[in-house]
């Protein structure tokens, strides 16, 4: 897809505008700082673009500031007695070096026992345990799929769990395929479902619009709860999350 990338600003307000061969206005705001970027259709120019976020300042400037309130974790270095989450809660990481399977397991006063190599370095320690990570996400989201999606009669042809900076899970409508970020393993389940039933919502409705929130008002009427505990949830060190209006 082509695209053309450049800056404007609006009432001190740095924006970046994205133009694709879309067919509507996207609007994002960005952690860790609150970056504004706007993907636009090829045929809206600058001035269009202006209005629409002269729309939206209050609600730009709003998520601004839940960002630079929002509470960070610092880049973990993956050493003993460090904090990591696990399903909305907080456990003490222990390392261990054996020779052997690398492997993390859940211990006795709520820590995590990341067993690992002699000599493994940060980066793979982050490893082993982003892998166990995903092995909890994808021990739970085959049970979240078989719930919802009859509920909203569709069936996805594919769903993976990935890393992602700036969302929580994506969905293509044309190959029905969803993603789910890698991150929700450290989250409440309940923000998980939230976002499965989210993604899947998509297969019926791509845009974040009015049929779309009527469609999640109807099968899922706390999402706005769901979604605002997942919001208020510590970012990680790079931060994730991109929030719509």
């Amino acid at each position: 897809m082509n695209t053309e990338r450049h800056y404007i600003e609006v009432s001190g307000i740095q924006v970046e505008v994205v133009r694709k061969a879309i067919k509507n206005l996207h609007l994002g705001v960005y952690p860790p700082e609150g970056r504004v970027r706007i993907a636009a259709p090829l045929r809206l120019d600058d001035e269009a673009v202006r209005l629409a976020v002269v729309g939206r300042l209050g609600w730009i400037r709003r998520q601004q500031q839940r960002f630079r309130q929002q509470a960070r974790q610092s880049r973990r270095e993956m050493v003993t007695g460090e904090t990591h989450y696990v399903w909305g809660r907080k456990y003490r990481l222990d390392v261990v070096e054996q020779w052997g399977r690398q492997k993390v397991e859940r211990a006795a006063g709520r820590r995590l026992r990341l067993t690992v190599n002699p000599g493994a370095d940060r980066a793979r320690r982050e490893r082993v345990l982003n892998e166990w990570y995903r092995s909890e996400l994808k021990a739970r989201i085959p049970a979240l799929i078989e719930k919802w999606e009859p509920r909203l009669e569709v069936q996805a042809a594919f769903w993976g769990v990935k890393r992602m900076r700036t969302r929580w899970g994506t969905c293509n409508p044309d190959s029905w395929r969803i993603w789910i970020n890698l991150e929700l393993a450290k989250k409440p389940p309940e923000c998980l479902e939230y976002i499965v039933a989210h993604e899947l919502a998509h297969l019926l409705e791509r845009h974040h619009n009015q049929s779309f929130r009527q469609l999640m008002d109807r099968h899922l009427p706390q999402w706005r709860a769901r979604r605002e505990r997942l919001q208020s949830a510590p970012l990680g060190h790079e931060g994730f999350l991109e929030l719509k209006p």
